[in-house]
């Protein structure tokens, strides 16, 4: 067992709503790679991913949370790990949810506690302000987070665990989407940004995330990611992307609006349910809201065109999309014409984010392609597209379109 000040030197330094567990696994394997640095400076750091059996986790849910595990089952993740658990419910406890997802942080976002912290109260105060997320488990220490601390029997690696509540619902890629229920989205990204502006808490700097490779401020950064692409048309576009980002949105930064982004609000991260309307065809709502772990400081355009982008993916008329999403986010937050301005190459920006960092990602975990790639399925063939229309005919359809919403005829 491993002793928690050997590995952490002074437990005072972990802050409240954090606990230190200290856990044996023998037979855990862990294999440490390489990945772009989700914090810091711009060199590559070493991340683990978690690779708990499902037998490890389960021990850990009743370890840590005090629960009964009855089935558990993995979750796809881009570099954490995920847990499906079903509660066995005693004569004592019968009261609360039956599901929960299991969070098991990498190493290397398990140094940064205190953005995880902030992360997870804002799940709770979205929750309580009547957004459709999680709740929070709290430990058998009335903590919202353990650092569990594992030892392979050569090295000791630390892992920031979560319980959260399991949320109902299916992720809107597996369904078409209508004009409406884009338009319900982009209300609800441009929603959140702006409740958030009530957030408060005293870690809450931990959000401006210096060169995090996912914010959209970083895209310069894919640069050293592009060898992943070889040499082709698509490396090609990428380069003029990047370009055209640090002449023409570096340089306009200061005229957008700050605001706290989700920044992943993804056709894979927003679920939804379908109840039968009065004319007996179904009408879908949004059910939940996943996956915070990409929230930053960024600015109420990077939402709108991050949105945007991901609601691109799966559409069967990508190009349209923009306007519907644009028209509900503008009906909550008006963007001002800088802003309107750079929407068209902030969206070809986050396809870039998306395929470069994908693209680089599926070298180092090609177990995980299939999850990895599920952007690029489409993603190249969208990017293209609106590359090959340009900015004009894309502004003028999603402008048109958005417009059409305030005459209360939606094209």
């Amino acid at each position: 067992m491993v002793s928690v000040y050997g590995l952490l030197g002074n437990a005072s330094h972990i802050s409240p709503p954090f606990e230190v567990c200290a856990i044996s696994y023998m037979m855990i394997l862990v294999t440490q790679k390489k990945i772009m640095s989700s914090e810091g400076d711009q060199q590559s750091q070493p991340l683990t991913k978690p690779s708990f059996s499902e037998v490890q986790a389960s021990a850990l849910v009743e370890s840590v949370f005090g629960l009964k595990v009855s089935k558990i089952q993995p979750l796809p993740s881009y570099d954490d790990q995920n847990f499906h658990v079903c509660i066995a419910r005693t004569k004592v406890a019968t009261d609360g949810p039956n599901e929960y997802v299991l969070k098991i942080s990498n190493t290397e976002s398990s140094k940064t506690p205190d953005l995880i912290e902030v992360q997870t109260h804002i799940i709770m105060f979205l929750r309580a302000a009547g957004f459709p997320t999680a709740s929070v488990c709290r430990t058998k220490g009335d903590n919202i987070t353990s650092l569990v601390s594992v030892d392979s029997g050569s090295e000791v690696k630390s892992y920031l665990v979560r319980l959260l509540t399991y949320l109902p619902g299916r992720p809107i890629a597996e369904i078409p989407i209508g004009p409406q229920l884009l338009y319900e989205i982009g209300r609800l990204a441009a929603k959140l940004d702006k409740t958030l502006e009530k957030f408060h808490h005293p870690k809450l700097s931990s959000l401006h995330r210096e060169n995090f490779i996912w914010n959209l401020k970083s895209v310069p950064l894919l640069e050293k990611y592009l060898f992943a692409l070889g040499q082709n048309r698509n490396r090609e576009i990428v380069e003029q992307v990047i370009q055209l980002f640090k002449d023409e949105v570096m340089t306009s930064l200061s005229h957008f609006r700050e605001c706290i982004n989700h920044g992943d609000l993804n056709d894979h991260n927003i679920l939804i349910e379908s109840r039968e309307s009065a004319f007996g065809d179904a009408v879908y709502q949004v059910s939940g809201i996943l996956d915070f772990d990409d929230m930053s400081y960024g600015y109420y355009v990077f939402e709108a065109a991050i949105t945007i982008m991901y609601m691109m993916i799966e559409s069967k008329t990508p190009i349209q999309v923009g306007g519907h999403v644009l028209a509900g986010f503008e009906s909550v937050v008006p963007l001002t014409p800088v802003e309107r301005g750079a929407l068209f190459l902030l969206v070809c920006s986050r396809f870039c984010q998306s395929l470069v960092l994908a693209a680089y990602s599926c070298q180092l975990y090609p177990e995980n392609e299939e999850y990895l790639m599920i952007t690029a399925k489409t993603g190249w063939k969208h990017l293209q597209q609106m590359f090959d229309m340009g900015r004009k005919a894309v502004e003028e359809i999603w402008f048109e379109t958005a417009k059409s919403y305030e005459s209360g005829i939606s094209m």
